[in-house]
């Protein structure tokens, strides 16, 4: 497996639809950042978000969490805005937590830790953005 494929848009929109909770790893505090304006756009759309942070206390009104495994809450998608080389722990955290699907942001592309990601039975999608998935997906 040299190259990594993302899930068919069909699987794509059934994650989308099916999904109520998304931990949102490096959400920003500061709304001109794009992890900000994606999570509140998604929790427009109906969304709970799960911030995920160190060092803030709450954003986008929800409580902040230090990491991943402190959320102690339902997750379906884990978000992730944060530079690629920081991914691998993150994939640690939601094998343990058994969280079932790993959403990497445009730009975030760590082939290592998808794999192994997938090898624990999580459904990775990889360098694209949710919000503008939603949007084409199921977007009015």
């Amino acid at each position: 497996m040299n190259e990594f494929i993302n899930p068919a848009p069909v699987e794509i929109r059934t994650i989308l639809s099916q999904a109520k909770t998304l931990a949102v790893i490096g959400l920003s505090p500061k709304e001109a950042r794009p992890s900000n304006r994606v999570a509140k756009a998604m929790q427009g759309f109906g969304y709970k978000i799960i911030p995920v942070r160190p060092g803030v206390k709450q954003v986008l009104g929800e409580p902040a969490f230090r990491e991943l495994a402190d959320v102690d809450q339902q997750v379906d998608i884990v978000d992730v805005f944060r530079a690629p080389e920081h991914v691998m722990p993150i994939v640690d955290q939601a094998i343990e937590q058994g969280i079932k699907v790993l959403w990497l942001q445009e730009g975030v592309i760590n082939l290592d830790a998808a794999r192994k990601a997938q090898q624990h039975g999580i459904t990775v999608i990889m360098d694209r953005c949710i919000y503008k998935d939603y949007q084409k997906l199921l977007g009015n």
